[in-house]
């Protein structure tokens, strides 16, 4: 019997290391379960941070969109006033042009005259 209670308790203090060893392992195994759920944790707040500069980077883009779309359709309407401004003055300098050649010519006119007037009041004086 005693040899029995031996053998017994033999077993008995091997099972005990196993289940001390066991006992460890798993506190092991509960402290990284526990990291990696500190980890996963951090992760979906860094991934949600992330989402959320990404729907903020989205709107500013979106906004800068509008507004370039915004400039675009002014800087047309102005490139078209330019243009018929443009239309106008190349007609005023036309006619200026025109006037131009008319004042020349009625100048050249204008001398022609003066001289046949200077001309018929030297005959006339002459007479």
């Amino acid at each position: 019997l005693q040899k029995e209670l031996l053998k017994y308790k033999q077993e008995a203090r091997n099972l005990q290391g196993i289940k001390d060893a066991l006992q460890q392992r798993l506190i092991q195994q509960d402290a990284a379960v526990l990291q990696l759920k500190q980890e996963l944790l951090r992760a979906s707040m860094d991934k949600e941070e992330l989402h959320n500069q990404n729907v903020d980077l989205q709107r500013k883009v979106e906004e800068r969109n509008r507004l370039l779309a915004e400039y675009k359709k002014e800087l047309c309407q102005k490139d078209r006033h330019l243009q018929q401004h443009q239309t106008k003055l190349d007609e005023m300098l036309r006619q200026l042009s025109e006037a131009s050649y008319q004042q020349v010519d009625l100048e050249r006119e204008l001398e022609h005259k003066e001289a046949l007037l200077a001309h018929c009041m030297k005959r006339e004086a002459e007479e």
